[in-house]
């Protein structure tokens, strides 16, 4: 949700959009049901994520340096 939120503070997404896509996501039961939301919705999904590059960020691969970063277990 947090990712849904963001495109709405850009403006990626409009005020309807959030709400219907926020309220498909929290009525589904399962990531499948998830999977079966209206193309319209899923469009504006798609561009939103396209203008975030969120498809560039999954495919990075991750940074095996951490640089002396101290990762918390």
């Amino acid at each position: 949700m947090k990712t849904i939120d963001e495109m709405l503070h850009l403006d990626l997404l409009t005020q309807e959009q959030h709400l219907q896509i926020s309220s498909w996501i929290d009525e589904a039961p399962s990531p499948e049901a998830i999977l079966q939301m209206p193309a319209p919705l899923w469009q504006a999904v798609e561009r939103a994520s396209q203008a975030m590059g969120v498809n560039e960020d999954l495919l990075r691969p991750p940074a095996l340096d951490a640089q002396g970063l101290a990762l918390s277990q």
